[in-house]
């Protein structure tokens, strides 16, 4: 494993060194004492698993097409922004904006996450993009989502590292205008939702056969990150949010 210590590092330098590395066909690569540096694993193809001691900045994996980055800290804000495939693993809390118009791949939170989180989330083509989180949301949850799947566990977040948010929360589990100007794609939410929080766009129902299915598989691949029991996540009571139509705001063009 090659190790790069950010620490005093210009965001610029610190990301030229990984960008370098994973040219040289570097498959593991450690970033002890990042501290706030933007932009890390943007960009980046290939199969490389970059793991970040630390709290990197803003914009994490960006148009990010294959790498799996692990961060054993917090996160902070646009995480995923239109990010192709891969996967971003959170141990602990992340910030707003995630998932901004991804298209692919996978965004794994173990703590609470912010606002607008898979705001304009779409997939691309056969690609489904994912996003769980395992505590709470803030508002605008889901908001103008066209496709993929939007998770939020609402977890007790006792196995949260020391630090970080581990429960006692009295916070409602999502804030409001959840699903506003969905369009397209799946929200589940574990627990019950209040229509009131809900943009008018959005239907609420109990999961089928099919989406329990789906949603094991999610929830599988998710626990293994974070050695968590998938089968104790399933038996709490979720709903499905999906849009009630394709064009939310078609009415108020003139053709």
């Amino acid at each position: 494993m090659l190790t790069i210590d950010a620490k005093g590092l210009y965001y610029r330098d610190l990301n030229s060194k990984v960008r370098e590395a994973v040219s040289k066909g570097e498959k593991e690569i450690l970033l002890k004492n990042v501290n706030g540096q933007y932009y890390i694993g943007d960009g980046l193809r290939g199969e490389t698993t970059i793991t970040i001691d630390g709290v990197p900045g803003n914009d994490l994996a960006a148009f990010m097409d294959g790498p799996t980055l692990i961060i054993k800290n917090n996160a902070q804000d646009n995480i995923g922004n239109t990010m192709n495939s891969g996967k971003v693993i959170i141990h602990g809390n992340a910030g707003d904006v995630l998932g901004y118009g991804m298209r692919g791949g996978k965004l794994h939170i173990r703590g609470d996450v912010g606002y607008r989180v898979g705001i304009h989330m779409k997939g691309y083509k056969k690609q489904n993009p994912v996003i769980i989180a395992g505590g709470k949301a803030g508002d605008f949850f889901g908001e103008y989502m066209a496709g993929g799947a939007l998770i939020l566990l609402n977890l007790d977040n006792k196995h949260v590292p020391e630090g970080f948010n581990r429960g006692n929360d009295s916070r409602p589990m999502v804030g409001d205008y959840l699903g506003t100007g969905m369009h397209g794609g799946t929200i589940f939410i574990r627990g019950e939702v209040d229509k009131k929080l809900c943009g008018a766009e959005v239907g609420i129902a109990d999961l089928t056969e099919e989406d329990t299915k789906l949603l094991k598989e999610y929830l599988e691949d998710y626990c293994k990150d974070f050695g968590l029991n998938p089968g104790e996540i399933m038996k709490g009571s979720f709903k499905k949010l999906t849009p009630a139509s394709l064009r939310p705001y078609g009415n108020l063009y003139a053709y």
